[in-house]
């Protein structure tokens, strides 16, 4: 069992703000950060990014502009960023920025290219001045810097270093994640609250305004028509996709991420809050709630790795559903049962690359984990004859991560051929 730091600590390693989608973030960040360290005006800039994350960063609203894509991240990365301000290095965004960054564009500055690493989540950048040059490697993790280098001299390497795996994440399962999201102190925990006040905030704007598919406004909108019920269901849905909307095309909101994921984030909190405000449950309540979904969701991610071919919405939807399950009295059992369902439901889901289209799997998703919990608390669950669905519930994870961390590689190529051929 892990003792109450170590889960707090993995907690604040993997949840954190971010403005706008991580992926093309992270090239704002890695080119921010290149910039401080040539330290002079940029001439041009190389970008060397994996496959993974070319297709989350083609089509999805980059903060503060009306625009998408790879090089409007990269300019603004220049023109704005400060690599200080870690995922949200776009913050100070404004038209001006942007004006110039689209010049850097237009003069054709900005070079990219596929890097064929075995890491999908990869970004290099070398920028150059008229004498100079700066090298930025990121791998891992969005933030995850392991090289620097000005001209010939090497200022880090890490390249090469493995990261030793602390003993929680060893150990860490769904029995030892329930026992501390019931047993922590609230005062220990209270912190998670500030991720549901951020992202409900978000949400809002994605109702009262024009963004994206509107998904979220479509939906409040149906309700008002009464077409559609309004439901707890229907409310989380709506509340979670809203978010999604605005995130994806461009927001300047932050929002707070899981496991380097925006819309993780926001579907592993909203439909938790939607819950807690229907039903009118205590603050501690909802702490225990978000600290559960959360921590669920980090546990499934650290197998599947931070991006795949399989939508990462499915991960955060198993740990809303397992905070929503605990907010209706659901035990230990009914959570699992919670997991299983939902693996058995929406497993097959692809990731065909960020865009405002994610907040329809997010809705998808929401749903989902609402049809898991209730048949969960109807003491009923997909059985371990069934599917990919083991008794024994990390196994059941297991078998899911492993699917979409190695079973749908070739799948994963293929839908970012199919992308790149389209443009």
């Amino acid at each position: 069992m892990c003792d109450i730091h170590s889960f707090i600590d993995l907690i604040n390693q993997e949840v954190k703000p971010a403005i706008g989608c991580t992926e093309p973030i992270a090239i704002a960040f890695c080119v921010a950060k290149a910039k401080e360290v040539l330290n002079e005006s940029v001439d041009r800039i190389e970008l060397f990014l994996s496959p993974n994350i070319i297709k989350n960063s083609m089509g999805v609203g980059i903060p503060g502009t009306n625009q998408v894509g790879i090089y409007i991240a990269a300019a603004l990365g220049i023109v704005v960023g400060e690599s200080a301000l870690g995922l949200e290095v776009l913050r100070k965004v404004n038209d001006e920025h942007v004006n110039k960054a689209n010049k850097i564009i237009e003069d054709d500055r900005i070079k990219v290219k596929v890097a064929n690493k075995d890491c999908k989540l990869y970004i290099a950048t070398k920028v150059y001045s008229k004498e100079n040059q700066a090298h930025v490697i990121i791998k891992g993790g969005h933030t995850n810097i392991v090289y620097i280098s000005h001209n010939d001299k090497v200022l880090l390497d890490i390249m090469s270093e493995t990261v030793e795996v602390e003993d929680c994440q060893q150990v860490i399962c769904i029995d030892n994640i329930y026992e501390f999201a019931l047993s922590a102190p609230f005062k220990d925990i209270k912190f998670i609250l500030e991720g549901a006040k951020m992202n409900k905030e978000i949400a809002l704007e994605g109702l009262n305004k024009e963004y994206g598919l509107k998904v979220g406004k479509t939906i409040e909108n149906s309700i008002k028509k009464n077409l559609i019920t309004d439901d707890m269901k229907n409310y989380a849905i709506r509340l979670t996709a809203a978010a999604s909307d605005a995130r994806m095309a461009g927001c300047l909101l932050p929002v707070m991420t899981n496991s380097g994921s925006g819309n993780q984030g926001i579907t592993v909190t909203l439909p938790v809050v939607a819950v807690y405000e229907w039903l009118n449950k205590s603050q501690e309540e909802l702490a225990r709630a978000l600290i559960l979904s959360n921590l669920v969701a980090i546990h499934i991610k650290k197998n599947l790795g931070k991006l795949s071919a399989l939508c990462g919405v499915i991960v955060a939807g198993i740990g809303a559903g397992c905070g929503m399950t605990y907010l209706l009295g659901g035990d230990i059992t009914k959570i699992k049962s919670t997991i299983k369902n939902m693996i058995g439901d929406v497993s097959g889901m692809i990731c065909d690359g960020a865009k405002t289209g994610c907040a329809l799997k997010v809705a998808t998703v929401v749903e989902a984990s609402f049809n898991a919990m209730m048949l969960s608390l109807g003491d009923i669950e997909i059985t371990k004859s069934e599917g990919i669905i083991d008794e024994n519930i990390e196994m059941c994870i297991n078998n899911l991560t492993s699917i979409g961390s190695k079973g749908m590689q070739e799948t994963d190529k293929m839908i970012l051929d199919i992308m790149i051929s389209k443009r």
